[in-house]
């Protein structure tokens, strides 16, 4: 029996029960479906996350008070801030002088959350931050209208305004934000620059902020400590490997920290693979759970495979007879009812496929984005179609072992 007459057997004796296919389908279904959706998330999380520490980018890192490994558990955090100091331009500028290995280094403090005005509109908890000026180099930060601030104005503690494309839109309706005036708790502030919109991220707004230069914002928001305590955004030079840039800026702040060989440094830098490892180790153990139940309903689905398998056979008992009885062989009847259970469970694996393909198109819409690359589409496929053909072995064993006499007597 060649390949499209066992084609055609198992769709008829598929589109046969219709209701019993779709029941016997619907664990499958439900297990793709959780499983690539699953994947499909994961993949789109990691791509995003990476998408993101690149654009930071690899020669670029940053110093500030505490580094990842102090939040282990509450007594390493006790520790590290009985421990660890907040930084100061005092430790930036020594830095500045010291180091041979960097391009461009620069503060930028904690933010705060502040209701800002325009007229009649308003707009609550709003982040607002101060940065140096050269930060803007440092995350290739993208202009949409006007320029960020200068150093003079830095220095002169100049009250203006560098906002988010959503503070833009929401505070002039109409246009015409640049050059105009907001005020953050009733102090006056005038705009000379525009964001590019970046939109969201997990469904959290990226262009709802106001950055100002920092020495404005320690002047009128209580000075710079604790949470509005500065951090240095720091990068390489070009042919000079991060490690070595990371290694001299730990060296002078030890040293002017006046920290011994034996003691344990008491600030923190992160690099962009800190960023990666933290991440990874964060959401590895998470993956596997996440993915081990969906692969509970795919067994759970073969096993509903394999009743339903076993029930066909009992049933078509008597076809199995006559097909021996005209010469077919226990290979043609094993073979047949292979190709049934495994066409049954492709079928449900490319629906929950499908299923988990627009799902994860709706969630790229408006959360973050999604990925199933088209290897793992047609694995997925391919390993539907695996357990199907491994959950109809034994009843398709069992038709083609059938004595052809007694298969004939059955009712």
């Amino acid at each position: 029996m060649n390949f499209s007459e066992t084609l055609k057997l198992a769709i008829s004796s598929i589109t046969a029960h219709k209701l019993r296919s779709f029941l016997t389908l619907l664990g499958m279904i439900i297990g793709m479906t959780a499983f690539m959706l699953i994947l499909s998330l994961l993949l789109g999380f990691n791509g995003y996350v990476n998408e993101k520490v690149a654009g930071i980018g690899s020669n670029a890192f940053t110093v500030q008070r505490f580094n990842f490994d102090d939040f282990k558990d509450s007594d390493t955090i006790a520790a590290a801030q009985r421990r660890n100091k907040e930084l100061s331009f005092d430790e930036l500028d020594f830095i500045k002088r010291g180091a041979q290995m960097i391009e461009h280094i620069g503060a930028r403090s904690g933010g705060v959350g502040r209701s800002i005005r325009v007229g009649n509109n308003s707009i609550q908890n709003v982040r607002i931050s101060g940065v140096e000026p050269v930060i803007a180099t440092i995350d290739k930060i993208e202009i949409e209208q006007g320029r960020f601030f200068s150093d003079t104005e830095n220095n002169t503690a100049a009250r203006v305004a560098f906002v988010g494309a959503d503070i833009a839109k929401n505070l002039f309706p109409q246009g015409g934000a640049l050059g105009s005036e907001l005020k953050i708790s009733g102090i006056p502030y005038r705009i000379i620059g525009i964001q590019v919109a970046k939109g969201t991220v997990f469904g959290q707004p990226q262009d709802n902020f106001i950055q100002l230069p920092i020495k404005t914002f320690g002047a009128n928001f209580g000075g710079l400590r604790w949470n509005r305590a500065p951090n240095f955004a720091v990068t390489a030079k070009e042919g000079v490997k991060m490690e070595d840039a990371v290694d001299e800026v730990r060296t002078l702040l030890r040293i002017k920290r006046k920290l011994g060989p034996d003691e344990k440094d008491n600030f923190g830098i992160i690099t962009p693979d800190a960023i990666s490892g933290m991440i990874g180790s964060m959401t590895a153990v998470f993956s596997i759970v996440l993915l081990l139940v969906p692969g509970i309903a795919l067994v759970v689905g073969a096993i509903v495979i394999m009743n339903i398998m076993l029930v066909a056979v009992t049933e078509r008992t008597k076809e199995i007879g006559i097909r021996k009885s005209l010469g077919a062989r226990q290979a043609d009847i094993l073979r047949q009812f292979l190709f049934e259970s495994g066409l049954l469970s492709a079928i449900g694996g490319f629906i929950g496929l499908f299923i988990a393909y627009t799902a994860g198109y709706i969630i790229t819409l408006y959360v973050f984005p999604t990925s199933i690359p088209w290897y793992a589409a047609v694995l997925a496929i391919g390993v539907s179609g695996g357990v199907g053909i491994l959950a109809g072995l034994f009843p398709a064993w069992k038709a083609a072992a059938l004595d052809p006499i007694e298969a004939l007597r059955a009712d």
